[in-house]
């Protein structure tokens, strides 16, 4: 299979990078580099190179790894993708936080640029990667764990965009015949996430430099926390399962931010260095797996626990994410990032 990922040189992208080639496809990465690195798929491109295997390698044949340096959004897109001819693609490079205008053009532009591309060039299928706090905004309690379609109020214009992002699928599944499968994810973290992109990551940061983690708000709000692997394994899923729905990809487990504090830090969170929450931070949110065990036949295998454990045990050169000097745009889609240790930061989709 050919796949091209959008956002490859990002967070997740790049970890869904490493298990495709692993399984034998052909990869394409488009990427602009306004926050992804390439650093992200170093270990990618030497095994490519030298033939070699990488972590997790499932033992089949390497697959082809080909970098494009592009903004989703220029018209040069649909050429590229007539002479690439993907099978499906994946657009992990949903903006999350900006200027108004800047994102909706962003999200709604550079989405419908490929699904134009994706369409003309014969690809079967679109997987696009949701952040679910943005994409369900503030829901009911009694809703927990949230079941796809239970959408509350929107309140940014980030949950805006990605709710039209979903429409646009639909009616391109309708009208042009491309297939779509949106994934709504919880709070990713893992190995090469910015601090600047997810809380765990942030606090994982502050306990590496010796000193106290920031934490917005008093600790009590609660995310859904999902390893990298597991949101990586629901991607490579999507690919041929799922069509025509949004699918949640989250553990259906609260875990209070003031617990992944102690988890990551190893201290109360009354060290913690507190600034306040803004008025429109969600206080509670879990997503609801049901429909992804039937779909994808997927569901999350990491505790979070284990997963920071594991975490905690991996050098720094491993774990720390690639920060882009210089640079303050929001990276191309982690779903689920968010750029300050606060869990509901403006979301920097994660690529």
């Amino acid at each position: 299979m050919r796949v091209l990922v959008v956002g490859g040189a990002g967070f997740l992208g790049s970890h869904l990078v490493d298990r495709l080639l692993a399984e034998g496809h052909a990869v394409d990465v488009i990427d602009d580099l306004s926050c992804g690195n390439l650093a992200n798929l170093a270990e990618a491109r030497a095994a490519r190179s030298s033939g070699g295997a990488i972590a997790g390698d499932t033992g089949g044949s390497p697959g082809a790894l080909k970098f494009h340096n592009l903004d989703v959004r220029v018209p040069e897109l649909g050429d590229l993708l007539m002479r690439l001819r993907p099978d499906v693609a994946v657009h992990l490079a949903l903006p999350g936080a900006g200027p108004t205008a800047d994102l909706l053009a962003e999200a709604l532009g550079g989405t419908a640029n490929l699904l134009d591309a994706a369409a003309r060039s014969g690809a079967r299928k679109i997987v696009v990667g949701l952040d679910g706090p943005t994409y369900y905004g503030h829901v009911s309690l009694r809703d927990l764990p949230v079941k796809e379609g239970a959408l509350g109020p929107a309140r940014s214009p980030a949950s805006i965009a990605q709710r039209a992002v979903a429409d646009l699928l639909a009616l391109y599944r309708e009208q042009r015949a491309l297939e779509y499968t949106a994934l709504a994810f919880g709070s990713v973290y893992g190995p090469r996430q910015r601090a600047d992109r997810g809380v765990v990551a942030a606090f994982l940061a502050a306990r590496r430099a010796g000193r106290a983690a920031t934490v917005v708000g008093d600790g009590h709000q609660t995310r859904d926390f999902v390893a990298v692997d597991d949101a990586v394994d629901a991607l490579v899923r999507a690919t041929t399962r799922g069509t025509g729905l949004v699918v949640n990809i989250g553990t259906g487990v609260q875990t209070s931010i003031g617990t992944m504090h102690g988890l990551v830090c190893g201290t109360p969170v009354a060290s913690a260095t507190r600034v306040p929450a803004r008025d429109d931070e969600i206080g509670r949110f879990a997503l609801s797996p049901v429909r992804a065990r039937i779909h994808l036949a997927w569901a999350p295998w990491t505790p979070v626990a284990d997963g920071v454990a594991a975490l905690l045990t991996q050098p720094a050169s491993e774990v720390e994410g690639r920060q882009v000097e210089g640079s303050e745009a929001v990276e191309g889609a982690a779903p689920g990032e968010t750029p300050e240790a606060g869990p509901d930061a403006p979301v920097a989709p994660g690529g």
